[in-house]
């Protein structure tokens, strides 16, 4: 079957929109070849900061033909109604059949309808990617851009468009406007490299487009551009005894700003040297692209940077990378005029200027935030053994270097100056520490800290940030959560848990606690989710949703997941489903509740007796288990049951017709009931 090869080709697209649109480009062909039944092989998507490309292998030439046939209203209705019925299928009134059913006679529509060329279809679809891309940003181009008329908007202007099938260029045009001839056409032509491959050149198919653009020195697919900058890359620091930082996010940007990569290294100053290193890779990655180099042996950033050229150069690169040296050196030369000014002052004497800086209308200054913290630490580190003192003094400094030149021009290093100027200052490493940590974790890759005086800094911080959203309900909704809440909520668990550390919420939560509570239980259901555990372990744990020790909610959580995954939790929870279904359907007839304890001397049968017996063995250790936090011992204990449970329900009818037989009977059910939910709320678990 023939293969469809889509290209467009542009003005730069801006690299981090290349990947996702060229995937968009794909499910545009993809969704819309099979929602009109056309069968195709594999797709692949290509993307360069030129062109975005889409090749689909085996794509049916045509559509099937349709026959159906459709049943309509019944023989005698309404005029009005045989009417509509013929539009929507496509037939005449004459050509109805009439089949006769057991439910009365009907009108048939036999249907037939040749299948489209699939040529046309490329073309519909193409004018719709063209109409309505799903582009984050788009322009207008042209003489006509001005114009009231101008209506295709494109990321960047438009130069050529490839559609070919089976080799063969797809009939397609589309005028840019509703006024002017200016339009798009399909073809078969592309170009190369800006500089090294401008001439155009006709394609034949996705091979020969794929090796002409080689030759022409543009790599389309984007993971081999990322493979050749890093194996240069590597390669070049090597040869200078060096090694490469791993920045993963930096080289997919990277990638996306060259069509031929060229690796090239240059040198930093050694004056600059003295800036802290995050200072100057934030400003080599953020406005330069450069990747930073290390000593292997000493991990210390090297001075010298590899920077990724869009060409060939006849010199190999020594005038790039030089006019890159001088470029960095002016940046460089702000930052550290800043660093300069900065040590002229200590940390502490710029707490004060926290004053001036408002946090939130409703929440105070930035100042007023530091003075809650600094309290709500020292409680912290009280309850999880932390030095209250250290806690205080860290949290007294943590946001002073909001207030730093370098930060200022640098807000991603906040809280690392802080370090910094701490350690400077002959502040306590630990301080020093616990001021850098105080933001982490931002995010689900961010290292958590370990340290209890930067836990309880890091603890105060969020929480603070939390409970006062919370009382001026401000609260995520939906998608939106413009002060990040789910964040902060989602670091405030991965600081305790990860931790191990025993700290109930509640009395930290003051009166937003409830609300809170729920906020964070929803966060713990999606972070224990990412580790393969299901919500609703976490509701039956939850029972009423007060728990507010995490660590202890977690361990509980794990213990009730292993035991579920053995064949006599499956059983036992079979067992309580079977137990609650009988209670409910008996008391909803009796109009009563039926409780435990069952009435021992009652017991008629041997397996009724055994029941009993253990269950007057196996909660005692249960309840005990639970009390001193043994979960998994809890766990062990309600096994016990699973084979007298089973064999009350294979031998025992437990609707006999002695009442106080039954009666006593529905008891020792409830009684099985209560157990369990004594533990965790067993009917909160699904499946």
């Amino acid at each position: 079957m023939p293969e469809l090869l889509i290209e467009i080709r542009s003005e730069e697209i801006p690299a981090r929109m290349q990947v996702k649109a060229a995937d968009d480009l794909k499910r545009i062909f993809t969704d819309g070849f099979t929602a009109l039944g056309l069968k195709f092989g594999a797709a692949r998507a290509y993307s360069t900061p030129r062109r975005l490309a889409v090749v689909i292998e085996e794509l049916d030439a045509a559509q099937a033909d349709l026959r159906e046939e459709r049943r309509g209203p019944r023989v005698g209705a309404p005029e009005a109604a045989i009417a509509g019925f013929c539009t929507s299928a496509g037939v005449a009134r004459e050509a109805l059949q009439v089949q006769e059913t057991p439910k009365g006679n009907f009108y048939i529509a036999q249907i037939e309808r040749r299948g489209r060329p699939t040529t046309e279809v490329i073309a519909e679809l193409l004018t719709g990617a063209l109409w309505s891309f799903p582009w984050p940003k788009s322009m207008r181009w042209g003489a006509e851009a001005a114009g009231p008329s101008s209506k295709l908007t494109w990321v960047r202007p438009i130069h050529t468009v490839i559609a070919l099938f089976g080799g063969d260029v797809v009939p397609f045009s589309l005028a840019r406007n509703d006024d002017t001839g200016h339009g798009i056409r399909a073809g078969n032509v592309t170009a190369g490299h800006r500089f090294m491959g401008r001439e155009t050149f006709e394609v034949s198919g996705f091979a020969d487009y794929q090796a002409r653009l080689r030759a022409a020195y543009v790599i389309i697919d984007p993971d081999e551009r990322k493979k050749i900058i890093w194996a240069d890359a590597e390669k070049i620091a090597a040869q200078a005894g060096l090694e490469v930082t791993p920045d993963p996010a930096l080289l997919d940007e990277v990638a996306g700003l060259v069509e031929w990569p060229v690796p090239l290294m240059g040198r930093i100053d050694d004056a600059f040297m003295a800036v802290p290193a995050e200072v100057l890779t934030s400003t080599m990655r953020a406005n330069q692209k450069y990747f930073a180099l290390r000593d292997p042996v000493t991990g210390k950033m090297a001075p010298r940077f590899l920077t990724v050229a869009n060409l060939l150069a006849r010199d190999g690169g020594a005038a790039i990378a030089a006019g890159n040296e001088r470029v960095l050196r002016a940046r460089l030369s702000d930052a550290k005029f800043f660093w300069d000014q900065d040590l002229k002052a200590t940390l502490e004497s710029r707490v004060a200027r926290l004053d001036s800086i408002v946090f939130h209308a409703r929440l105070g200054t930035v100042g007023e935030k530091v003075k809650r913290i600094e309290k709500l630490a020292v409680e912290i580190a009280g309850t999880i053994g932390a030095d209250p003192t250290k806690a205080a003094r860290a949290a007294l400094l943590a946001k002073a270097d909001l207030v730093s030149d370098i930060v200022g021009e640098f807000p991603e290093v906040q809280g690392i100056m802080g370090r910094y100027y701490a350690l400077k200052d002959g502040e306590d490493a630990v301080v020093a520490e616990a001021i850098a940590d105080h933001w982490k974790p931002q995010g689900p890759s961010d290292k958590c800290p370990s340290d209890l005086v930067a836990v309880s800094v890091a603890l105060a911080d969020k929480i603070d940030t939390l409970t006062g959203f919370f009382a001026i309900d401000e609260k995520p909704t939906g998608s939106k959560d413009p002060f990040a809440l789910r964040r902060a909520a989602l670091g405030v668990i991965r600081l305790i848990v990860e931790n191990g550390l025993r700290l109930p919420l509640r009395p930290l939560f003051g009166a937003v606690a409830d609300s809170l509570l729920d906020f964070f239980h929803d966060r713990l259901k999606v972070s224990l989710k990412d580790q393969g555990v299901a919500h609703d372990l976490i509701n039956a744990v939850l029972g009423t949703g007060a728990e507010d020790d995490l660590t202890r909610l977690v361990e509980k959580v794990s213990a009730l997941k292993s035991f579920l995954e053995t064949e006599d939790g499956r059983n036992l929870l079979a067992a309580y489903r079977r137990a609650s279904n009988i209670l409910r359907i008996e008391e909803k007839k009796d109009g009563a509740r039926y409780q435990g304890p069952a009435d021992r001397s009652l017991f008629a049968a041997e397996e009724e007796k055994a029941l009993g017996a253990r269950l007057d063995e196996a909660m005692p250790l249960a309840l005990a288990a639970l009390r001193k936090e043994g979960f998994a011992e809890c766990m062990q204990a309600l096994a016990l049951l699973r084979n007298p449970v089973d064999a009350f329900f294979e031998k025992v009818t437990v609707n006999a017709d002695d009442v106080a037989l039954r009666a006593n009977r529905l008891k020792l059910l409830a009684e099985i009931r209560g157990a369990l939910d004594g533990i965790a709320d067993f009917s909160r678990i699904e499946g």
